[in-house]
């Protein structure tokens, strides 16, 4: 090519045109020739942006169908002419207790509503409304603009985070309008997860290490009554030096236990997911799941348009995964396993959760 080119330089520009008509020349050609790269590089880029704009066209166009997918199955379910029926089902919002509100975190400058449900990457879209509503200050005294400067010790606490349940603390009987105003005229999402999975996340999280606030308020009571320890250690602490720890079947006992919650609801992190969302009474703009947690994060981000300003934190790298049900689920009988899904079936089948057939068929 280099050669072929020379050859055409000579006959183009021959040595008798004199030196500066033949720099002359030179400069020409060599311009043609840089133009002529230019246009074909340019068709080459063309076509690879074509082709990289219609892949993600393509994928934009599977995520909203997901959507659309996921939505219409609540809805499906949540009429009064679907199989699945629960308590709380054909009841309006408007019945719903103002504390059963509490999850609704609202960000009212972006028109965003969130409903959080703990052990489903809660603590980084908390991080996030954060941002969002610009409430919390850093020590510099601007905004926290990045999610993960936001410290860990202030992200759950509630005073932080404007919710439902404190419209109604501050506006008492004229709460309700503006709640429905909200739902109306905001985005609403949330993010669900495995129910199974969920449980043994949250047992890992406050029972399988020292936590002395649920030890003392749920661990202690699920020693006396399921492990026979009658004077369990006063602390955390004292009961894992002790080697007294509470197991997983402990923990599954209690849950099934009718008493339970006749002395007080669930805890938020075991709390069925439908109980804290309410989505028979919320149509949700939006339904993540943990198990597509980076698509669903970055279609959201695009939906309220805030992909270039926000950038989601990455989630743990010991996730409880789905493949751990069957060691986790070990000891515990195929009775209570059933029960234990009765206890769950709502959210398995609003969420669209596969029924774990091994675990509960399993002989």
């Amino acid at each position: 090519m280099i050669f072929s080119i020379q050859s055409l330089l000579r006959i183009w520009c021959p040595v008798k045109m004199g030196m500066q008509r033949q720099l002359q020349c030179f400069f020409l050609v060599g311009s043609v020739f840089v133009i002529f790269f230019i246009i074909i590089c340019w068709d080459e880029m063309r076509d690879g942006t074509f082709y990289l704009h219609t892949a993600s066209s393509q994928d934009l166009t599977h995520l909203k169908q997901r959507q659309a997918h996921r939505r219409r199955f609540i809805r499906e379910l949540c009429s009064a002419k679907s199989s699945l029926n629960f308590t709380e089902k054909l009841i309006t919002f408007d019945q719903i207790p103002n504390k059963a509100l509490d999850h609704l975190i609202v960000d009212d400058h972006h028109g965003v509503i969130y409903c959080f449900v703990p052990k489903v990457a809660c603590t980084n879209w908390k991080r996030v409304m954060i941002v969002l509503s610009q409430n919390l200050k850093a020590p510099n005294g601007a905004p926290y603009l990045d999610p993960l400067d936001i410290p860990l010790t202030v992200i759950h606490n509630s005073t932080i985070h404007k919710t439902f349940n404190k419209l109604w603390r501050r506006f008492g009987r004229f709460s309700r309008p503006l709640m429905h105003h909200k739902l109306k005229n905001y985005t609403k999402f949330l993010f669900v997860r495995d129910p199974f999975v969920r449980l043994i996340s949250a047992f890992r999280d406050k029972f399988a290490k020292p936590d002395e606030y649920f030890y003392r308020k749920y661990g202690s009571t699920m020693l006396q009554r399921y492990a026979n320890i009658s004077t369990p250690p006063d602390s955390a602490q004292e009961a894992f030096a002790a080697g007294i720890r509470l197991s997983f079947t402990h923990f599954i006992q209690y849950l099934l236990d009718p008493q339970t919650e006749k002395e007080k609801p669930f805890n938020e992190h075991w709390q069925q997911m439908y109980r804290l969302c309410h989505p028979c009474q919320i149509d949700y703009d939006f339904v993540g799941k943990l198990e597509t947690l980076d698509e669903d994060t970055e279609h959201l981000l695009k939906i309220l348009g805030l992909e270039k300003y926000i950038h989601f934190p990455p989630g743990y790298k010991d996730r409880t995964s789905v493949d751990w049900e069957r060691d986790w689920f070990g000891n515990i009988s195929i009775a209570d396993r059933r029960k234990l899904y009765n206890l769950y079936e709502t959210d398995f089948r609003l969420f669209e959760y596969e029924k774990p057939e091994t675990l509960l068929d399993e002989s």
